[in-house]
């Protein structure tokens, strides 16, 4: 048997009440009584979708205040692609875990956990590197600043379009990432190691903007992201309105 849905179920209730016997009032009074419900029914539902995406939103804002949590010990699969979407555009990086498992699952848990959405690529330096992955919500950099992970083995090079996890130090990698915007293999023997490249959009990533250099987000070596951790978005905004924006970061299907 056919199976009818909301939608149906409103049309056959519309076309039985114009059928009824008479056309009178009765007959209006009904027409109008079956809209109504057909009205009804459509609202309900479309509260329940726009209700969905808030509630998604609130269960992941609480994972990640919950780092202890059994979804941060989940691998990454072997390879997997990140949508980034910005203020410029579009930007694809191909992940690879073999080259860095544990900076790769890293990346993995935050992405789908929604970590990166809404912050800003707050250390643009033209010529080097793009950087981003302070969070625009204070609260979430205060758990994870200090959530260092162990270091992997370089196992590519830092060549123009890899991103790598920014680091003061040996094992001090956490949330912050970059991607070079030309070949910077000069910071492989320091220990950067590449998680994977631009594979899309690295005119996107030439683009953002960099006229700030150093003074906004700083380098983790620099020691001067305090207020940029303490203050989020609502700093970088009023003090350097032209960063671009890192809108949201989804793992492709």
């Amino acid at each position: 048997m056919p199976r009818y849905g909301p939608s149906a179920g409103c049309a056959r209730r519309t076309l039985h009440a114009l059928r009824v016997q008479g056309r009178g009032v009765r007959a209006a009074l009904l027409l109008l009584l079956s809209l109504a419900a057909c009205r009804s029914s459509r609202s309900v539902r479309g509260d329940a979708a726009a209700a969905a995406p808030s509630r998604a939103a609130a269960e992941a804002r609480a994972l990640l205040l919950r780092p202890d949590d059994a979804y941060w010990q989940q691998p990454a699969p072997s390879t997997f692609v990140v949508r980034i979407e910005s203020s410029q555009g579009v930007i694809r990086v191909a992940f690879e875990r073999a080259l860095a498992p544990r900076g790769v699952d890293r990346v993995y848990q935050l992405v789908r956990a929604g970590f990166f959405d809404d912050s800003r690529f707050s250390r643009v330096v033209p010529g080097f590197i793009a950087q981003f992955g302070v969070p625009g919500d204070p609260p979430l950099g205060a758990v994870w600043r200090s959530r260092a992970i162990p270091d992997d083995s370089v196992r590519a090079s830092n060549v123009r379009g890899a991103i790598a996890f920014a680091m003061t130090g040996p094992d001090t990698r956490t949330h912050q990432l970059f991607i070079s915007l030309v070949d910077n293999s000069r910071l492989d023997a320091q220990g950067f190691a590449p998680l994977g490249r631009v594979i899309e959009g690295m005119d996107v990533v030439d683009r953002l903007y960099g006229g700030y250099g150093e003074t906004s987000g700083g380098g983790m070596r620099g020691g001067r992201q305090g207020r940029v951790f303490a203050e989020g978005n609502r700093f970088l905004d009023a003090e350097f309105p032209r960063l671009d924006r890192l809108i949201r970061a989804r793992v492709e299907p």
